[in-house]
């Protein structure tokens, strides 16, 4: 929130001048950066119209609280007002998003979408917009939480006619969706009259700032019966043991005022991600205020889908790491942290307030978060400069008095659960000792090499022609085009002899067919594209076809890495050589591990690849042909 004052105040500084000087100040001092001239100007143009508005409904002691932050999220509420109701007396709240288009319509077969001159792409209807934001309130603000019905919501068109934007009247209106224009400026002091009585609101807006922030009993009730109907979640062995450690956990800190941290721990596909989901709907269920955390937008993205597809609210349970920089120290009982590996030394960047940045490690912050925060992680999946994400970290972080349980999870479901492969790959990329070993095919999971990309790409296609899924993914050894101008194609960023394709889309928008980033890795539209380990990273597919790059050589009897042969941005001159030797044998790690069915290995190295031959087939030479020839890699049957 940037500023707080009665309807008077506000205009009379809004007269004077100064209190626009105020919310630069304080917009700067939150933010670390000046706000942009659209937004100063939106304020200098629509604040006045909203406090005119309350001055003349006779409203001017109610409270107004100026671009309102919602809880755990970036987003902003133009105006809260608070103050009380004038039939029940209770306290009442109104959400207004104020707007100064002068038109606008809607998006073809999409009302909830619409067109607006000033913008190049369309966006949110905004009867939904204010809906939303109501929605949320709701679910994660105490004070709401157990009074719904005292949040109302309203968008003020200050500059609109009717006929200018009355294709938005398309959308269905209730109590937390309302329209007006300018042309029914009366009205909606009428409804202002409706929601708001004409005494003090500084009671009601301190409860409402006092609300505790967290998921609400019922959203959570509507998140368990979202999470219970998804048949995959069944639990064995040490799962069910790091499940009922957590359990356990949470019965201490609610018996007594106690404080445990929870670490799940091993490679991939042993299911820590099935536990964290089966979690939460047993915490919901219970009434256990829990939250789920990660520090990948591919991953949040894809969580949400699968266990919030058909309730929207149920997607705002799952956040980024970086949320809790300001959370209320223990406001939640449980706080998941998935793919944990992926925590950053701070939760600071370049667009964070000067407020904020107090210089406390991520970690900490995620650990005072929780009664019981629970981090789940594969210490060989750290693939970024700066990562965190180690058990002993970890541990170091909680020692000021807190017990740290570790669990570690022995079987895994990747891979076609074979220990085999995985044992394999970690020898390989000399992440364990003893070095490279030969692969004896234990018919859990095939593993083939591959002479050349087009080979890689045509074996792949195969396997979807039989009704599977597949990717390619690659080293970080290309540059990649991250702006693609409306309407153009993808460009051919990854080149290897005469063949070339592009990396998967850079962002959250589809490209020519192809997927979002956060959707390359479970759209059957990714294939096509390369993936990189960030768009890889914490998925897994039936088939999987890996290119290593120039970064990772073989030479004799040893790995050799090539810094300069890296193109990710995320190494700097910084970055010493032994770090970026370990993130890049690390990014192969993850990329190697990706496939359930099998994996389909290509080097852009001559030598190398006669290195992975001779390890997979025991030949300097041959071709992936070969291997059905000799029956070891059926084409039909997986089992």
């Amino acid at each position: 929130m940037l500023f707080r004052d009665s309807a008077s105040a506000v205009a009379a500084e809004s007269l004077a001048g100064s209190l626009f000087v105020r919310l630069i100040d304080q917009f700067v001092h939150k933010h670390g950066h000046k706000p942009s001239p659209s937004e100063v100007r939106s304020w200098e143009r629509s604040i006045p119209v909203l406090t005119n508005a309350l001055l003349d409904a006779g409203l001017g002691m109610v409270e107004v609280l100026l671009e309102y932050s919602l809880p755990l999220n970036s987003k902003r509420a133009d105006v809260i007002l608070a103050g009380v109701h004038p039939g029940t007396g209770a306290p009442s709240y109104v959400v207004v998003e104020l707007k100064q288009w002068s038109s606008a319509l809607p998006e073809d077969g999409e009302p909830l979408l619409c067109r607006v001159d000033a913008y190049t792409r369309p966006v949110l209807n905004p009867i939904e917009q204010v809906r939303g934001y109501c929605d949320y309130l709701v679910s994660f603000n105490g004070a709401l939480a157990a009074h719904p019905e005292q949040l109302s919501g309203v968008a003020f068109l200050h500059n609109a006619t009717e006929f200018g934007v009355q294709g938005l009247y398309e959308v269905p209106q209730d109590e937390r969706g309302r329209l007006f224009t300018a042309e029914r400026r009366g009205e909606f002091v009428q409804y202002l009259r409706s929601k708001l009585k004409p005494v003090s609101g500084a009671e009601a807006a301190d409860q409402l700032l006092a609300g505790k922030v967290a998921p609400s009993k019922q959203l959570m009730a509507v998140a368990a019966e979202e999470v219970r109907e998804r048949e995959q979640f069944v639990l064995l062995d040490e799962q069910k043991v790091a499940y009922e450690l957590v359990l356990r956990a949470v019965r201490r800190a609610q018996q007594s005022d106690h404080k445990e941290v929870v670490v799940i721990t091993d490679g991939p596909g042993t299911g820590k991600s099935v536990i964290a989901l089966s979690l939460l709907g047993d915490l919901y269920r219970r009434g256990v205020t829990a939250l789920h955390a990660t520090g990948s937008s591919s991953f949040t993205t894809t969580m949400r889908r699968v266990a919030g597809a058909r309730k929207r609210a149920v997607q705002d349970l799952f956040k980024y790491f970086n949320s809790f920089m300001t959370a209320e120290r223990n406001g939640l009982d449980v706080l998941i942290c998935d793919e944990a590996h992926r925590i950053r030394e701070t939760s600071a960047n370049r667009y964070t307030r000067a407020a904020q940045r107090t210089g406390k490690p991520q970690i900490e912050e995620l650990i005072d978060a929780a009664r019981v925060p629970v981090f789940l992680l594969d210490e060989h999946q750290v693939v970024r400069p700066g990562e965190m994400g180690t058990v002993a970290q970890i541990r170091a972080a909680a020692v000021k008095g807190l017990d740290c349980q570790v669990v570690e999870l022995d079987s895994q479901f990747r891979c076609g659960g074979s220990d085999a492969y995985l044992h394999w790959v970690v020898r390989l990329l000399d992440l364990e000792p003893g070095g490279p070993v030969d692969w004896e095919p234990d018919g859990k999971v095939a593993l083939e090499v591959a002479d050349s990309p087009q080979e890689l790409e045509a074996f792949l296609d195969a396997r979807r022609a039989e009704g599977y899924g597949a990717r390619m993914s690659a080293g970080y050894c290309w540059k990649w085009t991250t702006k693609v101008a409306p309407g153009d194609l993808l460009p051919l960023d990854v080149h290897i002899g005469d063949w070339a394709r592009p990396w998967n889309v850079y962002g959250d928008r589809s490209i020519a067919g192809a997927p979002p980033a956060a959707l390359w890795a479970t759209d059957p539209a990714g294939f096509g594209q390369v993936g990189c380990v960030y768009t890889a990273q914490g998925f897994e597919y039936d088939w999987s076809g890996v290119i290593l790059g120039p970064d990772l050589v073989w030479r004799t009897d040893r790995w050799i890495t090539d810094r300069t042969a890296s193109k990710d941005p995320v190494f700097r001159k910084s970055t010493t050589d032994a770090d970026i030797d370990r993130l890049i044998r690390n990014t192969y790690k993850v990329l190697l591990t990706r496939g359930m069915i099998g994996t389909v290995v290509y080097s852009t190295d001559p030598e190398t690849r006669a290195k992975l031959r001779d390890l997979v087939t025991g030949q300097q030479t041959g071709r992936i042909e070969a291997a059905h020839d000799r029956g070891r890699l059926p084409l039909t049957d997986h089992t």
